[in-house]
C-alpha cells in the first residue's frame, strides 16, 4: 500500500491550495482517508477526514468553513481544498488511510494504518 501526497507549496495568507493524496495497492473505496498536519514544534493534529461508507466528512474546528475534503474513487484520490489560508496553517500535511475506522476514532492518528510521506504547506503573512 502506498499513499502519495502532493500539492503543497509556499503561498500568502488568504490564498488557496489543493492537496492530493493518491493511493495504490488497496481497494480504495473501502478505506476512510484522513488528513493530518504537523507544524513546527507542534504535535500532529487532525485536519479532516472522509469515510468510505457514504463519504461523510469531518473537520477540525480550526479549518471548518475553509477546507473541504473530497474523494474520487475512480482515481483512487482524496483532495483537500484549502481556502483562506492562514499563517497558522503552515505545516507538513499527511494523508492516511484505514479500512476499519470508526467514527469515534476518526480524529486519532493512531487509528490509521497507512500513511503518505507528507507535503509541506507554508503560508506567509
Amino acid at each position: 500500500v502506498q499513499l502519495q501526497a502532493s500539492g503543497g507549496g509556499l503561498v500568502q495568507a488568504g490564498d488557496s491550495l489543493r492537496l492530493s493524496c493518491v493511493a495504490s495497492g488497496l481497494t480504495f473505496r473501502r478505506y476512510s482517508v484522513g488528513w493530518f498536519r504537523q507544524g513546527p514544534g507542534k504535535e500532529r493534529e487532525f485536519v479532516a477526514a472522509i469515510r468510505s461508507n457514504g463519504g461523510s466528512t469531518h473537520y477540525a474546528d480550526s479549518v471548518k468553513g475553509r477546507f473541504t475534503i473530497s474523494r474520487d474513487n475512480a482515481k483512487n484520490t482524496v483532495y483537500l481544498q484549502m481556502n483562506d489560508l492562514k499563517t497558522e496553517d503552515t505545516a507538513v500535511y499527511y494523508c492516511a488511510a484505514d479500512q476499519q475506522l470508526i467514527l469515534s476514532s476518526i480524529q486519532s492518528w493512531q487509528q490509521y494504518d497507512y500513511w503518505g510521506q507528507g507535503t509541506l504547506v507554508t503560508v506567509s503573512s
